[in-house]
């Protein structure tokens, strides 16, 4: 058995997240046109006499370091359908922001799945692999996959996209979190008279995706959870205004928020926008970061 194995996974941002009215199961239809984004966490798997997490780097006092964790539950799925014991210790070193709306426990649990999967040899199929993400969460599938992506259903069902060229990003990262449920239960709030319509692509978005244009993509970015978000937190409205006086193309709440991404023309000025970012004192740090990004990785 390999000593260990470490995979690095990207963090995302959502280009467009149209959201549809609550299901049955609580859930709603979504379609999430996934960005993976240049800033990562890595998961190392260690053969272990039983499952522990670790972790190091950015707020991982605010990560369980239990069974709760994403992680840990992506490795006893995938030891329950093989047949063996979840013995492993997975160490995370943390540098997507927690809690911030960018999927940085979905990228751990598509780690973790995919360093135990490798250190396993399992042999499981793509197809396999995925469907323990979807089972996980939402966004873990997207992890697994990097690129860009359209998640449909709740996010889970994904279609791959042609990016055409690189995208430059700011990322102002807000003290605190946001909770996704409590995220979309305001969105049921505010909607709740009005008829939500069902969530389908902008064809501009996807286009503008495709020709690697940043101004068409800046024109089309939607979020409709943002609304959601800012009435949870008044205070991001500053911080879009800082990074939208400072030259961002586009600025929007990143998923669930609380973290705000700026799309930039081009590294110079995402360096602009992310140093008027920390002078406004509208947030509490800034990450540069290019798109496309690649998916899981064993390192």
């Amino acid at each position: 058995m390999t000593a260990s194995v470490t995979v690095r996974v990207p963090a995302k941002v959502n280009v467009q997240l149209a959201v549809g009215a609550a299901r049955p199961d609580g859930f709603h239809d979504l379609a999430n046109v996934f960005l993976a984004v240049g800033l990562y966490d890595e998961v190392t798997a260690t053969p272990a006499d039983t499952l522990r997490i670790t972790a190091e780097g950015h707020d991982v006092d605010r990560i369980p370091l239990d069974r709760t964790n994403l992680a840990a539950r992506a490795a006893e799925l995938l030891a329950a359908r093989h047949g063996i014991e979840p013995d492993v210790h997975l160490h995370i070193v943390k540098d997507i922001p927690v809690a911030g709306g960018m999927a940085g426990g979905s990228a751990d649990a598509a780690g973790a799945l995919l360093a135990c999967d490798t250190l396993w040899s399992t042999g499981a199929s793509r197809t396999e692999l995925l469907d323990i993400c979807a089972e996980l969460g939402s966004d873990v599938p997207f992890s697994l996959v990097g690129g860009a992506a359209l998640g449909q259903g709740r996010g889970e069902l994904l279609t791959p996209l042609p990016v055409g060229g690189a995208f430059h990003w700011v990322f102002a990262v807000a003290d605190g979190g946001l909770s996704t449920p409590a995220v979309y239960r305001e969105f049921d709030r505010l909607t709740a008279v009005t008829d939500v319509p069902e969530p389908t692509a902008s064809p501009e978005l996807l286009a503008a995706l495709e020709a690697g244009d940043a101004t068409a993509l800046a024109a089309a970015l939607t979020n409709d959870l943002q609304p959601a978000a800012l009435s949870l937190r008044p205070d991001l409205a500053a911080t879009l205004e800082a990074g939208t006086a400072a030259g961002a193309l586009a600025a929007l709440v990143s998923g669930s928020g609380p973290t705000t991404a700026f799309l930039a023309k081009d590294p110079e000025s995402a360096a602009e926008v992310a140093a008027a970012l920390l002078r406004s004192g509208t947030c509490r740090q800034t990450r540069v970061a290019q798109a496309p990004a690649a998916g899981a990785t064993v390192l």
